[in-house]
């Protein structure tokens, strides 16, 4: 089933001549604001009649955070605050958070989008979804909650924590469909085998998951220990929520709602655009907002884009997974590390839980590299020997990925500490006296 065909399988060619006359209304409206945007035109000479082609955009500057920031906290804001009927926030510098902003229609279009998504992955109006993200400032429950809803699905807002009582709400109102962080999920799971909960007697059948990065070797954990299809979705506070992107059922890569957002991939360096299928940075122009509309948003987010159609019978580009973050990256002694290399080798690891932190810390002037990973219950034993060929066999392995020496050290299970938010994979020590 496709939610939005007319826009879903939409030719390139249509889609360009949509996207730009929603991009022109969009530059008329933020210009016509006086606020951020109609100072930056000013500065550049640049008026919003100046657009003929979408590859005009290339010509406005790009938005950062710190843009956000120092706008806090209505900044950004195009409407007045009597027509901003929800405010949501994300993570921000010196505990302010980035401030964003709906209209009614807002939260219309933002409903639609996300039930766009949900339909992607196959959630309809015969499915119980349980949503597990925390209610609040946060976009992903609230975005999940009415666009679940919208598609016709059951909604069972259970919010974050308490494993247990979450467990057996899936087992007594027979959850089809989990919204969650992965690693969360990976928790429910270990809760769940603890508890002797034998996952395929139940319903459960699909996951939405999303809020941070995993990798494939996650998804196969997923989807061996929950027994469902594991899918991903895309999406920031910044520019809306959850709903920017999301996997069909064909699971090759996430399709963009293109008629909402104009994607570009640039290099995080030189903010040069890279074309399709190359990796690099993503920037989002929002062409559909009302309160808040963004103009070039550097997301920080790492992927890459595709065009052509999918088997599904969608034309809309899509996003391939998010590989890391530009300021996730690790330099050290001189080498570039993103968490996810390092998580992909300890997922192939058999043996290895799906729990782990990246520690790293200064000796001697020189940094050091050390990976905490938890072992499975089942295979955890006292006899060093034993741990330490098998932490050897995992550092060679992670210097083939890296170019770089990583002490592995083998803890036992339940020693990282869990949450029902995001998981806090790396810790850095270097700064600290």
């Amino acid at each position: 089933m496709i939610w939005s065909p007319q826009y879903e399988c939409i030719s390139r060619a249509a889609l360009a001549e949509h996207q730009l006359a929603r991009l022109k209304e969009t530059l008329t409206k933020v210009y016509e604001a006086k606020g951020f945007y109609y100072q930056m035109f000013q500065d550049l000479g640049f008026e919003p009649g100046d657009l003929k082609s979408l590859e005009d955009l290339q010509r406005l500057p790009f938005t950062a955070k710190e843009d956000l920031a120092q706008a806090y906290p209505y900044g950004f804001f195009i409407r007045p605050l009597k027509e901003v009927v929800r405010i949501h926030g994300s993570s921000g510098t010196k505990g302010k958070p980035t401030v964003v902003g709906y209209t009614r229609r807002d939260l219309e279009i933002w409903a639609d989008l996300v039930a766009r998504i949900v339909t992607q992955a196959g959630v309809g109006e015969n499915d119980v979804a349980q949503i597990c993200f925390g209610y609040g400032l946060f976009t992903g429950a609230f975005g999940l909650h009415y666009g679940l809803e919208k598609a016709g699905a059951t909604v069972i807002p259970t919010s974050a924590g308490a494993t247990e009582r979450q467990l057996m709400l899936m087992q007594d109102f027979g959850t089809t469909a989990l919204v969650s962080t992965p690693s969360y999920a990976l928790h429910m799971a270990e809760v769940g085998q603890e508890l002797g909960i034998n996952f395929k007697s139940l319903k459960l059948r699909v996951g939405l998951f999303g809020a941070e990065g995993w990798t494939e070797e996650m998804r196969k954990q997923l989807e061996e220990n929950l027994c469902l299809k594991a899918t991903d979705n895309y999406g920031l506070s910044e520019v809306m929520g959850p709903g920017v992107a999301g996997e069909c059922l064909e699971g090759s890569g996430m399709h963009v709602a293109e008629d909402h957002f104009l994607i570009e991939i640039i290099d995080p360096e030189t903010g040069v655009i890279l074309p399709p299928g190359e990796k690099g940075e993503i920037v989002i122009t929002t062409l559909t907002r009302e309160a808040m509309p963004l103009i070039r948003y550097r997301t920080k987010d790492i992927s890459s884009l595709r065009e052509e159609p999918c088997p599904c019978g969608r034309k809309t580009a899509r996003l391939s997974k998010i590989s890391g973050r530009t300021d996730d990256m690790l330099i050290i002694r001189g080498v570039n590390v993103f968490p996810s290399q390092i998580e992909s080798v300890l997922m192939e690891v058999d043996g290895l839980a799906p729990h782990y932190q990246i520690v790293i810390k200064k000796r001697d002037h020189l940094d050091e590299l050390e990976v905490l990973v938890e072992v499975c219950p089942d295979l955890f034993t006292d006899r060093y020997c034993d741990l330490e060929a098998w932490e050897q066999k995992i550092e060679r392995r992670l210097y083939n990925v890296l170019s770089l020496t990583a002490k592995v050290r083998l803890i036992e299970p339940k020693t990282i500490a869990r949450t029902a938010g995001k998981a806090k994979r790396v810790v850095d020590l270097r700064d600290q006296k």
